[in-house]
């Protein structure tokens, strides 16, 4: 073989052996970044992971929202999808969109059987109703003789409604 036709052989082979790294790369990239979605049956289940990143996904559970009186920003709540429940811990901001009733998909960890949740993004659907409107509706309804006791007529409790039902029944140091 003449030394043209080698040097061309190596470039050919350090090319592909270029692209054979680059393509690893991004593999390994692309599973590093990967989280899988569970939903609240699965982790009831034990189907998620222990300390491994997931994403978890259903309703915010009616009732279920309690914030730390001594750091606002540590929240606890369940979600569910209506077959099981999994308590969430969260620490930070909730996104405005976030109530009691509505949908939500987290970014965390299962640690001892409670979701840790380091993201909350709270989700609607093209059925998004704001609460207000849903409200008017339900009166609107149960006036002209239609039965409001079905979910769907049951309005998201915004995050100032869910503090405020708190602070009421947060007993002061002088009601002791």
């Amino acid at each position: 073989m003449n030394t043209v036709r080698q040097k061309k052989l190596m470039w050919v082979f350090a090319v592909l052996l270029g692209a054979a790294v680059a393509v690893a790369l991004i593999l390994y990239a692309i599973g590093n970044q990967t989280d899988y979605y569970f939903d609240p049956t699965a982790i009831a289940a034990g189907q998620a992971p222990e300390a491994k990143r997931i994403r978890a996904g259903g309703m915010v559970v009616a009732g279920s929202v309690k914030r730390d009186a001594a750091d606002p920003l540590n929240i606890q709540f369940s979600i569910t999808d209506y077959k099981a429940t999994v308590p969430v811990v969260y620490r930070g901001v909730l996104p405005d969109l976030f109530a009691e009733n509505s949908g939500i998909v987290a970014t965390g960890q299962m640690q001892e059987g409670v979701f840790v949740a380091s993201e909350v993004l709270a989700k609607h659907d093209e059925n998004y109703m704001p609460p207000e409107v849903a409200k008017s509706l339900k009166t609107e309804h149960a006036a002209q003789g239609v039965d409001v006791s079905k979910e769907q007529f049951i309005p998201a409790t915004t995050m100032s409604e869910i503090d405020q039902r708190n602070k009421q029944n947060t007993p002061t140091t002088n009601d002791k």
